[in-house]
């Protein structure tokens, strides 16, 4: 056999077709075809969101495409998504960018994301993928799980700082020395030199050393300057406190798909509310009899009764001392079952977290991080379908 010639030349003409360097069985070909469909569904939706005039935006179905392909691939930034489109032939087929299409400027993709994809969009496109005619059979209307899991706000706890108008810390104690406020005098100027035309003491480092022992911090008297929205928080006991939110999410139990999202400002309260709430966004004003499968952080009376208004089976599991939940409902075989089904929505936040970058957000703002959180549920839905459609 001949050796073969290691020489690069370069073609005038390209005959690329993506279509036919995509395999078959590519996962992500059942993917796209749901997908498409589904925002070929909303495409009213994204027609009231425009003008007739003015300078073309990005096509929102590419946008979306894009953005759900950098949760599914778990692409940190805009800025390499962009730059894996130039050179990625599976990426450009999924985007639907032609082989010599631009791709576009990171921070213009960007705003243009933000100006899309909004808490209502997100939970638009999450509806229109459940309702696929391939994925609609998948689910179940009765039975349900919630739970809630905690997602690092990003920004650090050195901007957890002093609100204004806050109690000033304790003052000097009777042993301590003066300091220069109380003398009524300054400290002296450290000498300058002729290679430092700035006095020393007027510089700031942009990341000096803070130490909180000691230092009483609470989110009734301390804001982060990063993320205002943020919350000191902390899920469990023995566990550190950090700046957080906290996600929520709502289980269909046949499939384990995530038939609802949302993302709350982190507190005690907080599950119970979503709860509430994502049951009667998804079934609203139901006569049925539905289930709700739930953690022991569920087992409160108000939220226990509110559910039973709701013609809602709280199938929550019960705490050791003071529970609401009693024999009525743990009798039937049922509860027992949704107790052990409950437990695959952990899969869900596994997966947003390991894969969907959702373990520390990198927006700010609550809208921002609890719009990206209900498309990365979606994306997590998307992510399972072609093994469930394929069985």
């Amino acid at each position: 056999m001949m050796r073969g010639t290691d020489e690069t030349s370069g073609s005038l003409f390209s005959y690329v077709d993506l279509e036919a360097r995509i395999p078959a069985r590519h996962p992500l070909r059942k993917i796209r075809q749901v997908v498409n469909d589904a925002l070929a569904s909303l495409d009213a939706e994204f027609e009231a969101l425009y003008t007739d005039f003015g300078r073309p935006s990005i096509a929102p179905e590419r946008l979306i495409r894009a953005s759900l392909l950098q949760i599914l691939f778990s692409v940190r930034s805009e800025r390499q998504l962009m730059e894996q489109m130039q050179y990625n032939l599976l990426f450009r087929w999924f985007v639907g960018l032609g082989i010599d299409d631009q791709v576009w400027v990171p921070t213009v993709f960007t705003k243009n994301r933000d100006r899309l994809l909004t808490t209502e969009m997100s939970r638009k496109v999450m509806a229109a993928i459940l309702a696929h005619r391939e994925v609609a059979p998948l689910l179940s209307d009765e039975h349900f799980s919630v739970d809630g899991t905690l997602v690092k706000a990003w920004a650090s706890m050195k901007s957890f700082q002093p609100k204004a108008g806050a109690t000033p810390p304790e003052e000097d104690g009777p042993g301590d020395p003066p300091t220069p406020d109380d003398t009524h005098e300054t400290p002296p100027e450290e000498p300058r030199t002729e290679t430092d035309p700035m006095p020393r003491n007027t510089r700031q480092n942009r990341n000096t050393e803070v130490d909180f022992k000691g230092e009483k911090r609470s989110n009734a008297t301390h804001v982060s300057t990063t993320d205002p929205d943020a919350r000191l928080y902390k899920k469990s006991p023995g566990t550190g406190a950090m700046l957080c939110f906290m996600g929520h999410a709502l289980m269909e139990n046949r499939s384990g798909l995530i038939v609802q999202g949302d993302l709350t400002q982190a507190d005690g309260h907080a599950e119970r509310r979503a709860a509430l709430d994502m049951i009667h966004r998804h079934s609203p004003g139901s006569t049925r009899r539905l289930t709700l499968g739930a953690d022991k952080g569920y087992d409160a009376a108000g939220f226990v009764a509110d559910l039973r208004k709701a013609c809602v089976t709280p199938h929550v599991a019960p705490k050791s001392r003071y529970s609401a939940i009693d024999g009525r409902t743990t009798r039937h075989k049922g509860y027992s079952q949704s107790i052990k089904h409950r437990k695959r929505i952990e899969e869900a936040f596994g997966w947003a977290k390991t894969v969907g970058g959702a373990a520390q957000t990198m927006y700010r703002g609550l809208e921002r991080v609890r719009s990206r959180f209900i498309l990365t549920m979606a994306a997590n839905n998307l992510a399972r379908l072609p093994r469930l459609l394929a069985a």
